[in-house]
């Protein structure tokens, strides 16, 4: 048993996701998730797994949130993934201008509220997909949001974007369409349509000075965003598990021979990516990150692969969670990938 298990907030994930999430997974794939399971997710208090007690958090260790987000991944990746979000501006409030932190970091943490992020185009820089000038009345927002995660689900959003001096301005705005905010239609994809993804067109979006959470160098931000893309996601491991649940399930002699031995291998990358998080320090051993990184991809596509073989051609109606982990599998593939770890990834599929 690992050392966060008896964590009270492992016990509400792994209730959450048998009792919410698994149950609607094929329907959320295909629909959408639905405000009814983001109800459910901001009830069960594991959006304040990483908040700070004192504003109505959990703050538990790091190993506690993954094994979390391995059980929702496993469950249901596109409510995983619209609730990932939200942790990113939980910290950053956490060291943010206090008049931002007073106003949202407790609701946050409570779960009252659930916050999206809008700021990866940052890591393009210099070229600025969003462009932020200082006004009278505050802070203005120019450009394209590629990707927003959560429209209609969210109830605050945190805005990146760059000046022409290089400094990186993080605002937190209300996701609606409003005066300078539109959102595009909702992109169709190959795997996590249900996240209800737009684009959004920012054209002289104005947000006052009491909303911005947190300025600095573009480089100062770059440094401390580069190394963690370099980490193996939890949801990796989270979607190969329960392909392994499926093959177990299956009955089958093989299957189940198969599932034994891809769980024996994908554990040994679990300890060994988790090790290198916890006990080196960030932007060290970046080529071992990388390497194992790769291995649990690796190991994701043939537990996703394994349970489609063993379904057969059952595992292709969109009733099959089968063809649903696989699809999500390759959706975690490119998610939050950078010119590094596609690189890297490269290299591991011609070795």
């Amino acid at each position: 048993m690992a050392a966060s298990d008896d964590h009270p907030l492992i016990g509400a994930a792994h209730r959450l996701a048998a009792d919410v999430l698994a149950p609607a997974a094929e329907a959320a794939d295909r629909e959408g998730v639905t405000p009814e399971t983001i109800a459910a997710v901001k009830a069960s208090g594991v959006l304040g797994v990483g908040a700070p007690e004192q504003y109505g958090g959990a703050d538990a260790p790091a190993a506690v949130a993954r094994e979390i987000a391995e059980i929702l991944a496993g469950a249901c990746c596109s409510t995983f993934f619209v609730q990932a979000q939200h942790h990113t501006p939980v910290q950053l409030l956490r060291t943010g201008e206090e008049a931002a932190r007073e106003r949202w970091l407790r609701p946050l943490a409570e779960g009252a509220l659930l916050a999206g992020i809008a700021f990866s185009h940052l890591r393009a820089f210099p070229d600025r997909p969003v462009r932020v000038t200082r006004e009278r009345a505050g802070w203005r927002f120019d450009g394209r949001v590629p990707w927003y995660t959560g429209w209609g689900l969210n109830d605050l959003f945190l805005l990146g974007g760059a000046t022409e001096h290089g400094e990186v301005v993080f605002a937190a705005a209300e996701p609606r369409e409003q005066p300078g905010l539109t959102p595009t239609a909702p992109l169709q994809l190959a795997a996590l349509t249900g996240t209800r993804t737009v684009g959004l067109v920012l054209d002289g979006l104005v947000l006052p000075d009491e909303a911005v959470v947190q300025r600095l160098p573009h480089e100062e931000w770059a440094t401390a965003d580069r190394p963690k893309n370099t980490n193996t996601n939890p949801a990796v491991f989270g979607v190969a598990r329960a392909a392994l649940d499926l093959l177990d399930a299956h009955g089958d002699p093989e299957a189940k021979e198969t599932a034994g031995v891809l769980r024996d291998r994908l554990e040994i990358t679990h300890r060994d990516a988790y090790a290198l998080v916890d006990e080196v320090p960030a932007g060290e051993r970046i080529p071992d990150r990388l390497r194992l990184k790769t291995r649990a991809y690796d190991l994701m596509r043939a537990a996703t692969t394994a349970a489609i073989v063993a379904g057969g051609g059952r595992a292709f109606a969109l009733s099959s969670p089968a063809q649903r982990l696989a699809r999500e599998g390759l959706f975690l593939v490119v998610q939050g990938q950078t010119a590094d770890v596609r690189a890297a990834h490269l290299v591991a599929l011609r070795s």
